[in-house]
């Protein structure tokens, strides 16, 4: 069993005020890392939650140490590397690929070689980072985060791998390649992003204290959960 997670509620009026707020964030969390450790290590969110972020970093040239970055994802389809559904193809796009990020410090996960092969490669990535200073995870209407589904192994033991390999994943794409909730909980920050009434229910079972895959995510510092008021607040 994993232990509690500790959840800190943000919830905001509009798109535009949870894109700034968030964005915000990670600019700030970016330099406080870079001033004590001398990078800053982050794990993306997959999905279209979090483009709107990704855009905002990109115009955000000129407020960063960009070349202390260092990118990671923290889950990936089997698809060519070059398929527009892919995590790290939506954050290239709307980002990374006019980013000044170096892109030796870009790490995508390899899942073109199929799950197994891309965990065994991605977990060579990810075993010389020690903590990941932050992790931005979204939440799916059935509760998952990363590629980490109900009813499915998420990895939350001590013992769990860091990378997984998925087979079973429901949607159009079943085989996928995550990061292991017991590897995501080892982040200095960890911020959950939800947004649209389409994700009311998940919010509302995790805040009742449903086990859900999100609610596997236990950082010692606990997690941050970004919403706009309609994920959180049917009125």
């Amino acid at each position: 069993m994993y232990p509690r997670q500790q959840k800190r509620w943000h919830v905001y009026p509009t798109a535009e005020d949870f894109e700034i707020r968030v964005v915000r964030g990670i600019l700030r969390m970016a330099r406080e890392a870079i001033a004590v450790r001398g990078a800053f290590c982050i794990v993306l969110a997959g999905g279209k939650t979090p483009a709107p972020i990704y855009r905002r970093l990109a115009a955000a040239r000129m407020e960063a140490e960009w070349s202390k970055w260092h990118v990671y994802w923290g889950d990936e389809l089997c698809l060519p590397a070059d398929d527009p559904a892919r995590n790290s193809v939506i954050a290239r796009r709307a980002w990374l690929d006019d980013s000044p990020i170096p892109a030796a410090q870009i790490h995508p996960i390899p899942a073109e070689f199929g799950p197994q092969g891309g965990a065994e490669r991605y977990a060579e990535v990810v075993a010389g980072v020690d903590e990941f200073d932050l992790t931005l995870l979204g939440l799916g209407e059935d509760g998952h985060t990363a590629s980490l589904f109900p009813g499915r192994d998420w990895g939350a033991d001590p013992d769990s791998a860091e990378v997984l390999a998925v087979t079973d994943a429901p949607g159009a794409c079943a085989e996928r390649v995550s990061l292991s909730a017991n590897r995501l909980s080892r982040s200095r920050e960890v911020v959950f992003l939800a947004t649209g009434f389409g994700k009311f229910s998940a919010v509302q079972r995790w805040r009742c204290g449903e086990p859900l895959p999100a609610a596997a995510i236990t950082p010692a510092c606990g997690v941050d959960i970004c919403l706009t008021l309609d994920a959180f607040d049917f009125a």
